[in-house]
């Protein structure tokens, strides 16, 4: 096992222990790892964590941001062992708001509804 994957498996137990169950910051991570691997990385940097991120190409932009806010995580507890981690800011990849258009209803659309309302009764 690489130095990292056992980081990964300290730091799922820890954050386990604590009452998380990160089902997707597991299988998230270990994707990161894979991907590193693949690089031939051995050493996290900002760099890294936003290329893998912004994967696939045309991914939704909230859905990047969400990828490196979990390997942000990691990094920084991985921070405090190894100095030497490189912890992407904050607002490297900021998430959309996926907030909803709101419906203004008309006097004929509000008249309707209470017509209706009050055949209820």
């Amino acid at each position: 096992m690489s130095a990292l994957r056992q980081a990964l498996a300290d730091y799922l137990a820890m954050r386990r222990a604590l009452g998380y169950t990160l089902v997707r910051s597991e299988k998230l991570l270990a994707q990161f790892l894979t991907y590193l691997e693949a690089q031939g990385e051995d050493d996290l940097t900002t760099n890294a964590a936003l290329t893998w991120a912004m994967l696939p190409a045309g991914a939704d932009r909230s859905w990047m941001s969400a990828r490196l806010s979990v390997v942000r995580r990691f990094e920084t507890h991985l921070r405090g062992i190894e100095p030497a981690t490189e912890v992407p800011p904050c607002d490297l990849l900021p998430g959309r708001s996926g907030r909803a258009m709101p419906y203004l209803y008309s006097q004929e659309d509000v008249i309707a509804l209470m017509t209706a309302t009050a055949a209820l009764l």
